[in-house]
């Protein structure tokens, strides 16, 4: 028996057409272009998931750095000071306080210089 595909391919094109709107020219509007183009912007995403913490985490980094170099102290030696504080607060919540709140990172500082003071 023949079975014809022609609602099923044109149910699996419209799909695909669809998760390829916003795409330049003819990688849009032509199958076979908007399905390889689809296929490399989802390994683009999957990969950039992924990138973005890390970009987060140098970004958190460079702010706690530039804040704990106003207060006498380079990033490396804050963070140890942290630890032997026993203060567990994360670097998204440091980076913050150091540009929203200076004078409560001050705070922060101080107490990470005296832990290593000791």
């Amino acid at each position: 028996m023949r079975v014809k595909t022609g609602t099923v391919r044109h149910r699996r094109h419209k799909k695909l057409l669809k998760q390829a709107r916003g795409f330049y020219s003819g990688r849009r509007k032509h199958f076979r272009k908007a399905k390889e183009q689809l296929e490399r912007s989802l390994v683009y995403a999957y990969r950039d998931r992924r990138q973005k913490k890390r970009d987060f985490r140098r970004l958190w980094i460079i702010r706690i750095n530039a804040a704990t170099r106003l207060n006498g102290m380079n990033y490396s030696t804050f963070m140890h000071g942290l630890k032997v504080a026993n203060i567990e607060l994360d670097r998204k919540v440091l980076a913050d306080m150091a540009m929203n709140a200076p004078e409560s990172f001050a705070k922060v500082a101080d107490a990470s210089k005296a832990a290593l003071a000791k």
